[in-house]
């Protein structure tokens, strides 16, 4: 999870990379690829980190194909043309934003990759960063963020504030707010998700996952089913792409609305799986022990 951090933290060094130059049409949309060399080199380092750290000390493959599907995701959100089309559409845009909270967060945070990226590292780049992670302001800021309540609620509140129709224009002209609100969406997601994946409480979980879900819901239904458009800022393409702006924020509301809330119902199903199952485990255990108590009297 730190080295999520760790990535964002660089990402805002690169703003202005990741600023839309104006919108993409379906005319030339395959030229609209964002090919900088220091943006491939933000999401491809870490990459190569990896590989490096996992061919010195292999790791379970499952844990690799979670992390190379991670860094295609960042791939597919930053680099590719998905990333021009987003500005020129606001449905671009929150499939943009749904590969980072839904795909590319819950990847990396599931694979746990600091091992193998530190393994990676030469010697100094290591001692550096366990100097500054185990640092006691550092631990006790992290302690804090990742208490499940916090962690939601600060996902929750990035849903809420970028979806403010004034902020997310100011978002597209500016890159420096613009790369804010890429690195809110994804870091607060890999907070998110990784209290989900660690919490001891079972119900936590549970709990904070349709907590979630209810807020992404209710927003992107009122996206669908209002009846003027909130998002004036993609009017000079939309109408390229053969939809109006109320078209276009109705798809987007879709996309938040049905996709979301089916996998936010599926984590939750297995959530309450892996939580019967515990349940099932301490009562049979318990069973046994006084079993045991019995045979020995």
């Amino acid at each position: 999870m730190r080295v999520i951090v760790t990535f964002t933290l660089v990402m805002l060094t690169v703003q202005p990379l990741l600023a839309h130059e104006g919108g993409a049409i379906p005319a030339d949309v395959w030229t609209h690829w964002n090919l900088n060399p220091l943006l491939l080199i933000v999401v491809m380092l870490p990459l190569t980190l990896y590989v490096r750290g996992a061919v010195t000390y292999p790791v379970q493959q499952w844990r690799n194909a979670a992390f190379t599907a991670g860094i295609a995701t960042l791939f597919v959100a930053l680099i590719s043309p998905l990333d021009a089309i987003s500005g020129s559409l606001f449905s671009a845009h929150m499939v943009q934003h749904l590969l980072l909270v839904l795909v590319a967060a819950p990847l990396f945070t599931l694979c746990r990759p600091l091992p193998s990226l530190l393994r990676g590292l030469p010697a100094q780049g290591r001692k550096a960063f366990g100097n500054v992670a185990y640092d006691s302001l550092v631990r006790v800021l992290w302690w804090r963020l990742t208490r499940p309540l916090n962690a939601l609620l600060l996902h929750i509140a990035a849903l809420l504030v970028w979806h403010l129709p004034g902020l997310y224009g100011l978002a597209l002209d500016q890159p420096v707010i613009h790369v804010l609100e890429h690195a809110s969406f994804f870091l607060t997601a890999a907070l998110f998700w990784w209290t989900i994946r660690s919490a001891d409480d079972y119900g936590v979980r549970v709990l904070c996952v349709f907590a979630v879900m209810m807020v992404s819901g209710l927003l992107g239904a009122l996206m669908t089913f209002a009846n003027t458009a909130w998002y004036q800022d993609h009017e000079p393409y939309v109408a390229f792409w053969g939809l109006t702006l109320l078209e276009d924020q109705q798809l987007a509301g879709l996309f938040m609305w049905i996709p979301t809330g089916f996998i936010y119902i599926v984590t939750a199903a297995l959530l309450l799986g892996l939580w019967l199952g515990a349940v099932e485990r301490r009562v049979t255990e318990r069973e046994h022990r006084l079993a045991k108590e019995m045979s020995d009297e």
